[in-house]
């Protein structure tokens, strides 16, 4: 018999071992990838000036007019920064605006920010309108996006405002049902 070759036992053993080491790397890049996603879902602290910036910004519509924000205080906002190109910004979108419609009349506003170019925007807004308004933020809406928090820029993300103007929750990605139903309850 040739002693160069492991035994049936020997070979369970390297075969055991060798699964443990896989499963060990295996469970060592999920949490990996679990403490990114978590890193990148969380936002950030918002910057000292991040509400005056806000609330001092304006932009354009997508057909052209001017839309202050101070036009906005003294109501809570839900402010959700988004784009046409990104899926989970699309996806979220009808029931931001279900939101909108049902709570407006409770004194709620809501604004979409577009990451976005004005063609765009215009072009995705002809086929799936909204009724609440939009803003075209472009690259200073990531700025800005940037300065409540948003640290990795990704979309969508949405932060809510008192009627004070104060800054009340942020959600780096899609929102559910039940983020818009908890941000809408009476303090």
């Amino acid at each position: 018999m040739d002693s160069s070759f492991p035994r049936f036992g020997e070979v369970r053993t390297l075969t055991n071992r060798r699964r443990l080491l896989y499963g060990a790397v295996a469970v060592a890049a999920a949490a990996a990838g679990a403490g990114l996603a978590w890193w990148r879902h969380t936002p950030g602290e918002a910057s000292s000036d991040a509400t005056t910036t806000l609330w001092n910004s304006s932009f354009d519509t997508p057909q052209g007019a001017q839309l202050a924000m101070q036009a906005f205080r003294g109501k809570p906002l839900l402010l959700n920064f988004w784009a046409t190109w990104c899926p989970p910004c699309i996806e979220e979108l009808p029931m931001i605006d279900a939101f909108y419609r049902q709570n407006a009349s409770k004194s709620w506003q809501v604004l979409g920010l577009a990451i976005d170019q004005p063609s765009a925007v215009r072009t995705f807004l002809a086929r799936t309108p909204v009724s609440f308004p939009i803003g075209l933020a472009g690259l200073e809406g990531t700025e800005l996006g940037k300065s409540l928090g948003n640290a990795s820029g990704g979309l969508p993300f949405t932060v809510v405002l008192s009627a004070d103007g104060r800054l009340l929750h942020r959600k780096m990605g899609r929102l559910t049902d039940a983020d818009l139903a908890a941000w809408s309850q009476p303090a």
